[in-house]
């Protein structure tokens, strides 16, 4: 049976311009807003998880791949969607979390890594093999394609061999598609504005695809060839802590140009986050059939959760209430742990603090789920369960969702208002991706 992302290909070639957004987040309000939002609409949703964020050993998450699936499949059961309408991903999944260490020590792991995510149920399988390990000499000078091929093979035969391992405990199970390349910054990394940033030339891309496939030959992969799906391009966005760079299809068309000669591969678009709706479109027109978005949506999550404490604050039946200190409890969360920010985040001690809270990388996400992040969010929507909001401060700070209360369109409750703040993120991607008349 074809995978889904293969049948949507099939009618993408075949003239029928559409897509498929990518959450890739391991947020509990993303994932749960992503699938009442499919519910609502009675359509697949694709949710990714990274190899930094779940891999065998955990991750910043604390899950390896199959708690991920359970987490998921949980969020799901709870929502009443589906769940063979889930497809779950694994995005950046190579040697990555170790590229530290010695390189056949690193490739150990993740072959392990990519194994473990196709023995759960991960069907979407980004083979990312593009980074320095330790061994491989300069890092100033880029790694040598030939090499990045070959390591991107072996992650596939790891891949297979999972796949073989599920369907001895899964008779019927699906088998995985594969994403190659990368022209995108490290996982959790993003570029500063002065840094530059090229579209992907076409012989880059012709060359990704030549070598790719060789390596798979020399492996023994040639079945394996057809679930190649898509190659994770540069098209001509990124963003970073205070700029976006807007899409420009015009700096696209020659890149766009070289799908012709690919009957079975769509580009996969990384950093897409913070886009216009119509230029979102126009990526998928161009071929860029897959859209990636993580931190906008983690980014309208932290928008909405501190405007309810700014209604919590004002709220008179909550005078003399413990309130959350949401605010002052994450700045002093990630103070005392700055693993997550230190290293990105440059400039005044007055700027470092403006990044911490609203930075566009959102580098905040990596907090939410720390105890005293999570006891500070409980206590807000605690609070905000056990009142009346007034309209006039719903108004005030969420003035979108006052009026869909208005219209009894949306119920006056903070969980509500939080997911339909990610909701309005969700929308425009669906508009970007869905066929049009």
């Amino acid at each position: 049976m074809a995978h889904y992302l293969q049948e949507l290909i099939r009618r993408y070639k075949a003239g029928t311009p559409q897509g498929i957004f990518s959450v890739c987040s391991a947020n509990e309000f993303v994932i749960e807003a992503l699938l009442e939002f499919g519910k609502k609409h009675g359509e697949v949703v694709l949710v990714e998880a990274t190899c930094n964020q779940v891999n065998q050993f955990g991750g910043y998450t604390g899950m390896a791949p199959a708690d991920f699936v359970k987490f998921v499949d949980g969020i799901g059961e709870r929502v009443g969607f589906p769940k063979e309408k889930v497809l779950l991903g694994g995005d950046h999944l190579g040697p990555n979390p170790w590229k530290g260490e010695p390189k056949e020590e690193a490739m150990a792991k993740a072959e392990a890594l990519v194994r473990e995510y196709v023995r759960a149920g991960f069907t979407k399988i980004h083979l990312d093999a593009s980074m320095h390990l330790g061994g491989d000499g300069s890092r100033s000078v880029p790694l040598d394609p030939t090499l990045i091929a070959e390591r991107t093979a072996r992650l596939c035969l790891a891949a297979e061999e999972g796949y073989r391992e599920r369907l001895a405990s899964v008779p019927h199970a699906q088998r995985p598609v594969y994403i190659i390349g990368t022209e995108v910054p490290v996982p959790g990394g993003s570029m500063s504005e002065n840094e530059g940033m090229n579209v992907t030339a076409p012989e880059d891309f012709h060359a990704t695809v030549r070598l790719t496939r060789e390596a798979f030959s020399r492996h023994g992969l040639e079945a394996a060839w057809p679930q190649v799906v898509g190659v994770v391009v540069q098209p001509g966005v990124e963003f970073g802590d205070d700029f976006i760079q807007e899409y420009n299809r015009a700096e696209a068309q020659e890149l766009s140009r070289t799908l012709e000669h690919y009957p079975g591969l769509v580009f996969e678009g990384h950093s897409t986050d913070y886009q216009q709706p119509e230029a979102l479109r126009e990526m998928v027109e161009d071929g860029v059939a897959i859209l990636k978005v993580g931190p906008e949506l983690t980014y309208v999550l932290r928008e909405a959760l501190f405007l309810l404490e700014h209604i919590e604050e004002q709220v008179p039946d909550l005078a003399g209430a413990e309130l959350s200190n949401l605010q002052g409890v994450m700045e002093e969360v990630m103070l005392a742990e700055p693993q997550h920010w230190a290293p990105y985040y440059k400039g005044s001690e007055m700027a470092v603090r403006f990044a911490r809270n609203y930075s566009l990388s959102d580098r905040i996400r990596y907090y939410w789920a720390h105890p005293k992040a999570a006891a500070a969010v409980q206590r807000l929507l605690d609070n905000l369960r056990g009142v009346d909001i007034p309209l006039s401060l719903l108004s005030q700070y969420l003035p979108r969702q006052y009026r869909k209360v208005r219209a009894e369109e949306l119920p006056k409750e903070p969980e509500a208002l939080i997911k339909d703040r990610i909701g309005e993120v969700l929308e425009k991607y669906r508009f970007a991706t869905i066929p049009r008349d």
